[in-house]
Parts: structure tokens; C-alpha cells; sequence
């Protein structure tokens, strides 16, 4: 089951306020991302950071070409989508796309990137994960305070050097 064992990220206050956040996120299956988004900008008002940028993308596979220009200019982007299984190949294709170009975004930029992409077989499963009414998670909440976590993370290691 999604989330068995998931760490709980505490956030240091200490410096959350100072850090400049973005949120991308696609624009199929609104309930979803709805859910998705108002959970990041939870995480993100609870750490006491400053509203983020928020940017809609077409979907999905646009997320990592906009995560890239906002990696530019910010410390930490949200980056959330939802891609649902259907019966072509179409899935595996977005979801890797996606993956591995927010994974590429984050080393190339030295930012962090929360990853909020549900890849799910059905609707259902992402409406549990969405932090909607009736969900056990919400993986909008858990993607900004992971890229919170890493921002804060980095510039204590850069202060250290």
C-alpha cells in the first residue's frame, strides 16, 4: 500500500521563510489536481514560506520543461500531475517522461523538486492519494514538504562549504 513506512518530514523553521517556491502543476482530472495543489500550498503555508508561484501546465509531460525555468529563479518547485493507466502504451510513456525529466531537472539545477506525480491504474486510486475529502493521503502536502525538507537542507550544506 502507498505510504506504508513514509518518513515524517519535520521542517526547520529556521530559514523557510527566506526561500523562494514555485508549484507546477498539469491540468487533467481538476478534482485531483485540485486536491494536489491545495495540499502543497498547505505544506507550504505551514513551513512559513511565502506563497509560491503557481503555474498550470497542459499536462503532465509539460511539467518538466516549466520545472526547469522555474529551477532558475526559485529554491524549490512543487511539481504535481496525474497520469491514469489506460489501454494503450500512451502511460508508460508520459510517466517516464516526466520522471525522468524532473529527476533530470533537479541534478542539473542543484534544485530540489517535489515529486507529486500520481502514475495510478484508476481514478479511484488517485482521488486516495489526492488529499481530497475521503482520501488516507496527500501527496500534494508530501511533495512540498519534501522540496521544503531539501531546499533547507542545501543551504546548510552550501553555508557549510
Amino acid at each position: 500500500m502507498s505510504g506504508d513506512g513514509a518518513p515524517t518530514i519535520t521542517i526547520a523553521e529556521d530559514g523557510a521563510a527566506e526561500l523562494s517556491l514555485a508549484v507546477v502543476a498539469s491540468s487533467w482530472h481538476t478534482e485531483v489536481m485540485d486536491g494536489l495543489i491545495a495540499g502543497a500550498l498547505a505544506a507550504i503555508a505551514e513551513a512559513g514560506v511565502p506563497t509560491p508561484r503557481i503555474v498550470r501546465v497542459p499536462g503532465s509531460f509539460e511539467l518538466p520543461v516549466v520545472a526547469d525555468a522555474l529551477a532558475e529563479v526559485h529554491d524549490a518547485v512543487v511539481a504535481l500531475g496525474v497520469v491514469i493507466r489506460g489501454g494503450t502504451p500512451h502511460f508508460d510513456y508520459v510517466c517516464s517522461a516526466a520522471t525522468d525529466g524532473l529527476a533530470r531537472v533537479a541534478l542539473d539545477r542543484a534544485t530540489p523538486i517535489g515529486f507529486g506525480l500520481l502514475t495510478c491504474d484508476d481514478e479511484s486510486q488517485a482521488l486516495d492519494r489526492a488529499g481530497v475529502p475521503g482520501s488516507s493521503e496527500s501527496k500534494g502536502h508530501e511533495a512540498a514538504q519534501a522540496a521544503i525538507a531539501t531546499a533547507l537542507i542545501l543551504r546548510g550544506l552550501r553555508s557549510d562549504l
